[in-house]
């Protein structure tokens, strides 16, 4: 197979599940002997993607402006002299401006997009279906396509679920004491004899956590001394917020029993620490990363039954699917869950290898056709 030369767009290397696969690729690409290039404004990821070798292109083709647009034609000779074999755009507006760039090229490199997200349906969101292939990150996003796109080809569509490395997120014995006592070292108030129920997550009211105060205080409620911990919830800019989610605890009873701290680095060891984890988004995400991390640390997970967490639970442990916003289910099913465990499943079908070996074989044979 000869060298290829595929080049990623996306509006920046942030971070982010978007940031994360497009690095994913970019490694994947360079250690097959392709030669992988990213075009994007930067961002505090790029050093990590140049030392996997990959090239990186600085252009802000993020920003939504129709001043972007002006990127085409630098967009159009960079896909001519590198002689490009594989365009593959990560975000609509990016996708936009690689459609127009590649619009009458006398040998147009086959173009890719990837859904990474339920998009509002609109002409907008539509480029993202105009790929020759159309890369869905969950079966969810083949379908939500298919509904609001209905004239599109499911030929194009390929699932290619997103997938971690196993030993980012070694299995860990349950209970695991040590990384229990490491978390509590840091955060006091999670010290106690019951349970520690984890939600990881962004400082957003989208992420749940009212949810997960309310949980947290029905199991205490009940006689069970349960801690709650939700990293990532306190962030810059989302005081008020913050302010809101204390005041709902101090209602509740159970401020003495929760941690809302900023992200953690250790996300494995968070999982390892945790009897319960909670994916409890109000809105459908695309996948559900955090599901797929936690059962491969071996810790069960409970989420309401939407999108692509839905579909994950559905999968690999029907136990953790709750009816959407049904407290009094999310309740009952904690108890039964934290009472007996499910059993430990294989993640074979969410490795990160099995991710990247998928998206480049679908490289080589838009190719080789």
């Amino acid at each position: 197979m000869r060298r290829l030369t595929v080049v990623q767009l996306l509006p920046a290397l942030s971070s982010g599940g978007v940031e994360r696969s497009t690095l994913e690729i970019a490694d994947a690409l360079v250690r097959a002997g392709h030669r992988a290039i990213v075009v994007s404004a930067g961002g505090r990821l790029l050093p990590q993607l140049e030392a996997l070798g990959a090239e990186h292109v600085t252009l802000d083709i993020g920003r939504k402006s129709l001043v972007t647009f002006r990127h085409v034609p630098a967009l159009r000779k960079l896909f001519r002299d590198v002689d490009a074999d594989i365009v593959h755009a990560r975000s609509r507006l990016p996708a936009w401006l690689a459609w127009f760039a590649l619009r009458g090229s006398a040998r147009a490199p086959h173009f890719v997009t990837t859904a990474h997200g339920l998009n509002s349906p609109s002409r907008y969101s539509a480029i993202m279906v105009r790929g020759e292939r159309v890369v869905c990150v969950s079966q969810t996003v083949r379908e939500y396509l298919l509904r609001h796109y209905p004239r599109t080809d499911p030929g194009r569509l390929v699932v290619i679920p997103r997938g971690i490395d196993p030993d980012a997120f070694p299995h860990a014995p349950m209970p695991d004491p040590q990384a229990r006592a490491r978390v509590v070292a840091l955060h006091p108030q999670l010290s106690g004899t019951g349970p520690l129920l984890l939600l990881p997550g962004r400082g957003t009211r989208l992420k749940g956590h009212a949810d997960a105060i309310g949980l947290l205080a029905s199991l205490r409620a009940a006689g069970m001394d349960a801690r709650l911990w939700m990293p990532g919830a306190r962030q810059d800019g989302r005081e008020a917020y913050l302010a809101e989610l204390d005041e709902m605890a101090r209602d509740a009873g159970v401020e003495d029993a929760l941690a809302m701290t900023g992200a953690t680095a250790a996300i494995a060891e968070a999982y390892a620490a945790s009897d319960l984890v909670l994916q409890l988004s109000r809105k459908p995400e695309s996948f559900g990363r955090t599901v797929i991390e936690a059962l491969s640390v071996g810790r069960p997970v409970l989420g309401w039954a939407h999108g692509g967490v839905g579909e994950l639970l559905a999968e690999l442990q029907p136990q953790g699917a709750v009816p959407p916003f049904d407290t009094t289910a999310l309740a009952s099913a904690a108890r039964s869950v934290l009472a007996q465990p499910p059993a430990a499943v294989t993640m074979r079908s969410y490795r990160l290898q099995a991710m990247q070996e998928a998206t480049l074989v679908l490289y080589r044979s838009l190719v080789e056709a």
